[in-house]
């Protein structure tokens, strides 16, 4: 069956060995990553008269420190932004459905509990997304960032097989979520004072082009660039910023089968290169180090050499 898709029996077992290798690099490169945002959240805030710097980013504004929100920060892309962000300096409100989750994110910050805040949330259910944005301004006083990251997807289906209840899983978190979220921090950015602040959407490579079977997870990401850009223009009068960042194939825990092989357009199985979270990460950074009157209003993020630009 292998050899009949294309992939040889030599070539699963090459990819097998180069994912171990992979994987061994990945982890060591996380846990790198994770020790020196937690170092980063000790050293690297440096107090001026007046301001505030980090990483040499003067912010100008006295005495002040940046608030984030970040969905789902348990894990993967979310988990790694939040990290990033401790280590910038910083308060972070961590939102997601795995308490367990959100305290380990917390834990391997090593900070204290007047920068990280964790709140369990559904961000499906309007009620809970409004407690989470009530207890942010409880906690901190503001938001500043708020990074739309939590996303669900659904085993490769064909379109036909898809069922209702798959389909509406998908939309409510992918889609409804980040909206609630997006009407809260519009609420919240709009009364405090500065007024304004700035969301980055977590889109994918899948808001331009589909990979085959992923018609839930594609239509929402697409309605995802739709939401970004409506919410870039509706809060330009508020001094809200709006940007979306399409990561492809970062090695999260739940994007290693990339590397395994997944189905081409051509039906045949292929593996993929991956990228280090930390990339994403970066970028995400540099995204929210911006004034608020630049934007990044779209960014691709991607491992270089993977089937996405041409005809793969």
């Amino acid at each position: 069956m292998a050899a009949e898709r294309g992939v040889g029996v030599g070539s699963v077992r090459y990819q097998t060995e180069q994912l171990a290798a992979d994987t061994a690099v990945h982890q060591f490169r996380l846990a790198e990553f994770y020790s020196s945002s937690a170092s980063r959240l000790k050293n690297s805030r440096v107090e001026m008269p007046g301001y505030a710097v980090w990483f040499g980013i003067n912010f100008f504004m006295p005495n002040f420190t940046k608030v984030a929100l970040v969905t789902g920060a348990g894990s993967g892309i979310g988990r790694t932004v939040a990290l990033a962000l401790l280590g910038a300096g910083y308060q972070v409100v961590l939102a997601g459905r795995r308490t367990e989750a959100l305290q380990e994110t917390v834990a391997i910050a090593a900070t204290s509990k007047a920068s990280a805040l964790a709140v369990p949330t559904d961000i499906t259910d309007p009620a809970a997304v409004r407690a989470l944005f009530s207890q942010t301004e409880q906690a901190f006083g503001r938001l500043d960032l708020l990074f739309n990251n939590a996303g669900v997807g659904i085993p490769s289906a064909e379109l036909e097989d898809v069922t209702a209840e798959q389909w509406q899983r998908v939309v409510q978190t992918n889609l409804s979520g980040p909206f609630f979220c997006t009407q809260e921090a519009f609420r919240l950015m709009k009364r405090q004072t500065p007024q304004g602040g700035r969301i980055i959407n977590n889109g994918s490579i899948s808001a331009h082009v589909p990979r085959p079977n992923s018609a839930p997870y594609t239509a929402t990401k697409h309605a995802v660039t739709g939401l970004t850009r409506s919410t870039s223009l509706d809060g330009r009068k508020y001094n809200i910023a709006c940007g979306q960042i399409d990561i492809g194939n970062a090695a999260t825990e739940m994007a290693m089968r990339i590397a395994e092989g997944v189905p081409q357009a051509d039906g045949s199985i292929r593996p993929e290169p991956l990228i280090d979270p930390s990339i994403v990460a970066d970028a995400v950074l540099y995204m929210a180090s911006l004034p608020l009157n630049a934007n990044v209003q779209f960014m691709t993020v991607m491992a270089t050499k993977m089937p996405f630009i041409g005809r793969g």
